[in-house]
């Protein structure tokens, strides 16, 4: 892929940052290669970006619905005819496998025709009032200008998920994609203004999180955060915006488990595992990073996980043989293999993998071997702590209730799973497991558009995205009573 040189989308223009400054991208296959320089984006910038979105904001809200949906709806089929070569700037990006960066960006396709829909039905409601003679109902109003902050592990889908509802519904935007994948984000905001969407109704700022995110966050003038990343950043944001009262909308990490039971499908329970753990390298907030299992069968079970992660083909995304790509990016790695080697000081058994691919084809990568532990116990950190790579921890517990008390051990409460043929103990489960998404003989990171997406505990803050939430979040209640007589 040749170097592109990406600027930022201030007010309906394509304009470079304060003092021209730019980073540079790259290709986590081949940190050699630099995929694109971009936009260093001062606080200066930023303000222009949510100027020019405060301004947009009173003529795209009193847009109608309908004509909104009209516009968005020439950008959702840019994105299908445009499906390729998003996907090709996803895998040089981020690293996942083409097979994976096609799947996002149809996925992503699913969400904005959903919300598209969705924002044609904001339906208020109606109420008998105490008094004859007045009428009493209920209506949802934009917010105004929404800050948007995505993740780099699904540069597009997340995007999608955040913005078209927060579009749809009568806001502008402010968005700053992740430092990682700046370009995916740059062929996102492409659409709509290839679309015709109005100048200023959505704008794109790239560049570190430091001083753009931090002048995005605390802005008064910016009425709504929705962010996805770590923990850590994700507290703070909060922190930031309660000083003026900005609402958040926080999708965090995990650390999610899955528990296998001794009458689960062995073979489907393994498949589900595998591919939850160690697709797009592991770097789903929704992977499977715990398995906790019944120990009549922990043995068998791992020696299934052992063999299918064993065989995962690791190599450069854009192979059609490759199964698992690199992890996105220098400090990840070195983020994994610090986790590899704390779990070998902590006392668990390595199974499979364990470091990094060596030889021509990947020393100049970011590439990690599928990594499976046993003999791991709650306490250890591997099993506490997001490691958002390729590693997998096998626990062992006696029954269900010790899984659940396990799995539930930890800060986060993203997503679960559970296998087993048991309706009892799968109901079980699903009324006590402590996460915002569960799942029954299925993988932890399974979703659809039109159910809410959100985590508990240190996961999640806030309304969920998708479904019906994802516009709520992005709407204020107004109740009017109307005296007619």
């Amino acid at each position: 892929m040749s170097v592109v040189s990406c600027q930022n989308y201030i007010g309906g223009e394509w304009v470079s940052a304060e003092n021209e400054k730019t980073f540079e991208q790259r290709n986590p296959a081949r940190l050699s290669e630099v995929t694109g320089r971009f936009a260093l984006s001062s606080a200066t910038d930023v303000r222009r970006a949510i100027a020019a979105a405060e301004e947009a904001f009173p003529k795209w809200r009193s847009t109608s619905p309908a004509r909104r949906a009209e516009i968005l709806r020439r950008a959702w089929r840019l994105l299908i005819d445009r499906r390729e070569s998003i996907a090709k700037v996803v895998t040089a990006e981020n690293g996942k496998t083409m097979a994976e960066s096609l799947a996002e960006v149809d996925s992503a396709a699913q969400e904005m025709e959903y919300q598209i829909a969705e924002g044609l039905r904001m339906f208020g409601e109606t109420a008998p009032s105490r008094q004859s003679g007045v009428f009493a109902y209920s209506m949802r109003e934009p917010l105004g200008v929404a800050g948007i902050i995505s993740p780099w592990n699904f540069p597009f889908n997340v995007p999608v998920r955040k913005c078209v509802p927060a579009l749809i519904s009568g806001n502008t935007c402010v968005f700053k994609p992740a430092s990682l994948t700046p370009q995916t984000g740059v062929r996102f905001v492409e659409l709509f203004c290839d679309a015709g969407l109005p100048a200023g109704v959505l704008n794109l700022v790239t560049g570190p999180g430091g001083e753009a995110g931090d002048t995005l966050i605390s802005d008064p003038r910016v009425k709504a955060i929705s962010f996805t990343g770590s923990t850590n950043v994700g507290m703070a944001i909060h922190q930031k915006a309660a000083a003026t009262l900005t609402r958040t909308q926080l999708e965090m990490g995990g650390k999610n488990a899955a528990v296998i039971l001794e009458d689960a499908d062995l073979d489907l329970a393994a498949d589900a595992t595998v591919l939850a753990a160690f697709a797009c390298a592991g770097q789903w907030c929704t992977s499977t990073s715990r398995a906790i299992v019944s120990k009549n069968i922990a043995e068998e079970f791992a020696a299934r996980v052992v063999d299918r992660a064993a065989s995962i083909c690791v190599g450069d995304g854009t192979d059609p043989a490759t199964g698992m790509g690199p992890v996105c990016g220098r400090a990840q790695l070195d983020g994994i293999l610090k986790y590899i080697e704390k779990g070998r000081e902590e006392g668990a058994i390595l199974l499979t993998g364990g470091g990094r691919v060596s030889g021509a084809a990947w020393d100049d990568g970011c590439f990690i071997r599928p990594t499976v532990f046993g003999n791991v116990t709650p306490d250890m950190a591997i099993a506490r702590e997001e490691i958002f790579g390729p590693v997998l921890v096998l626990l062992t517990v006696a029954d269900l209730d010790e899984a659940i008390r396990v799995a539930d051990a930890v800060p986060f409460g993203l997503a679960s799973s559970i296998f087993t043929n048991d309706l009892s103990k799968a109901m079980a489960f699903v009324e006590r497991t402590d996460v915002g998404l569960t799942h029954v003989n299925m993988m932890s990171a399974y979703k659809e558009p039109q159910l809410a997406f959100g985590g508990r505990k240190e996961s999640g803050f806030g309304l969920p995205e998708a479904g019906k939430t994802g516009i709520e979040f992005f709407t204020q209640h107004k109740v009017v009573y109307v005296k007619y007589r």
